[in-house]
């Protein structure tokens, strides 16, 4: 996908039309998976001027529904690694 805008903009208007994980936007705003939370951090101060939020969906494991903020390799609760990780949004209003 070719970007007109600038990285942020374009993090915005994917967060704009619902969630995403870390990765999700890394392939579609094409930029490095690692660099996606430091973008964030800057997105989340433009968006206050605007009115908006971004929201943080904890990461979730699939067997037992244990959540929390930072994505671990298995599941304190039930010790199993099916871990749906935290996803992100634009939340306006």
């Amino acid at each position: 996908m070719e970007r007109t805008g600038t990285v942020h903009e374009a993090l915005r208007e994917e967060l704009l039309r619902g969630a995403a994980t870390a990765r999700e936007l890394s392939e579609r705003v094409s930029i490095p998976k690692k660099d996606v939370a430091e973008h964030l951090e800057h997105l989340e101060k433009s968006l206050r001027s605007r009115g908006e939020r971004l929201v943080v969906e904890p990461a979730t494991c699939i067997a037992c529904g244990y959540a929390r903020l930072t994505g671990p390799g298995s599941c304190p609760e039930c010790r199993s690694t099916r871990i749906d990780p935290p996803a992100f949004r634009i939340e306006v209003g």
